[in-house]
């Protein structure tokens, strides 16, 4: 009886306590994006699969072995401070572009200087990089809460600083990132959100929930929308200038794709479109769906990418709870292929898929890549 008076009084003190935190904070928020509060509240635990890029450290920053003398690391400190600079003063010829549903960003800078300051960005908001490599020019965040989507009831608002794990929304999100430099001082900055929803699986009876499994969730445009205003913010434009720009209405995309079965049973893929636009819409659709781009040689048109099939894991446990959970499950090795954009006129492409050694993929997964890269491109 005593131990459990002691618990009760250490409980109520713990509630005060909490109570009397957040007394000078806002129970309310107007921001409906926040992943930063996130802290060290992230949910499962989500380790790495098989089918996810090692992330690449920058070598610049890491201290080689041997001796330094002070003028290099003054020089070093001088040219980080600079580069901070930069980012406060802004970048001129900032611009989004759109077509359909999609929006990206172009800026009138190299991408060498501007995969720094994207990659610091990402980790402002509070998200950890999973795939961080420059030289392919691609970024991939770790899954991550909108914490913004709790409600922010006072009890709820006080309890949260102190006991965050005991609230979740059953949601998750990450972002996927990719730099294109069609000209040598221009750069094209894509950003795509990839969302999952926990579900209950229940009884026969529909009354007690068994296990729970995290499923795909539709892409959220106007997530997207949200994190390339912010990041032309955090590149010198203003919060107005970002918003009015990203705000202004999408436009019916016009080009559409087709499937056609060619002979000897290989699959294509037909866009009615120049390359440069083919070349964009097929990355953002690998972007969009389970495909990781290991690398990619534009003047060729070839995607080297990785592609996990959900349906060859185990449905018991659902896609996403295998990539949550802390077990290796070689049921993830993903499998190779080659995205080949080929040009067919000057507002035609087609898109082929080849196996990892460039022969025709003429495989039911072949096909099964190409309905899904079809169903991504008419959108």
């Amino acid at each position: 009886m005593r131990i459990l008076s002691r618990y009760i009084a250490i409980l109520g003190l713990t509630i005060t306590a909490a109570i009397i935190l957040t007394a000078c904070k806002s129970v309310t928020s107007n921001d409906t994006v926040d992943y930063k509060s996130t802290g060290a509240v992230r949910g499962p635990n989500l380790s790495y699969p098989p089918d996810l890029i090692t992330a690449q450290a920058d070598r610049r920053y890491i201290v080689q072995d041997g001796t330094a003398t002070m003028s290099e690391y003054n020089a070093a400190m001088k040219k980080s401070v600079q580069m901070r600079n930069n980012v406060m003063t802004g970048i001129p010829g900032m611009r989004i572009e759109r077509d359909g549903e999609r929006r990206w960003l172009v800026v009138e800078k190299p991408a060498t200087e501007l995969y720094p300051q994207v990659k610091d960005f990402w980790q402002e908001n509070g998200f950890l990089l999973i795939v961080d490599s420059p030289s392919t020019g691609i970024m991939e965040t770790d899954w991550a809460e909108n914490r913004a989507k709790l409600p922010q009831d006072f009890i709820r608002s006080a309890l949260g600083s102190v006991l965050g794990s005991v609230y979740d929304t059953g949601e998750r999100d990450k972002y996927k990132t990719r730099l294109e430099a069609p000209k040598s001082d221009e750069t094209e900055i894509y950003i795509t959100q990839k969302g999952t929803l926990e579900k209950c699986v229940t009884d026969t009876a529909g009354d007690q929930c068994l296990y729970t499994i995290w499923t795909s969730r539709p892409n959220d445009p106007n997530l997207e929308a949200v994190f390339l205003a912010r990041l032309m913010e955090r590149l010198g434009m203003t919060q107005e200038q970002a918003k009015a720009m990203v705000a202004v209405p999408l436009v019916a995309k016009t080009a559409k794709a087709k499937f056609v079965q060619g002979a000897n049973n290989q699959g294509y893929i037909e866009l009615n479109s120049s390359f440069d636009r083919a070349w964009r819409d097929v990355g953002l659709a690998l972007d969009r769906s389970n495909f990781t781009v290991e690398d990619r040689n534009r003047s060729n048109g070839v995607y080297y990418v990785r592609y996990i099939n959900a349906k060859d894991v185990d449905d018991k446990k659902g896609f996403f709870s295998n990539l949550f959970s802390s077990k290796d499950d070689s049921k993830l090795q993903a499998k190779k292929y080659q995205v080949i954009v080929k040009s067919t006129g000057e507002n035609s492409a087609n898109v082929y898929v080849q196996d990892a050694d460039g022969k025709p993929e003429n495989t039911p997964a072949g096909i099964q890549l190409l309905t899904l890269l079809t169903d991504q491109l008419a959108k």
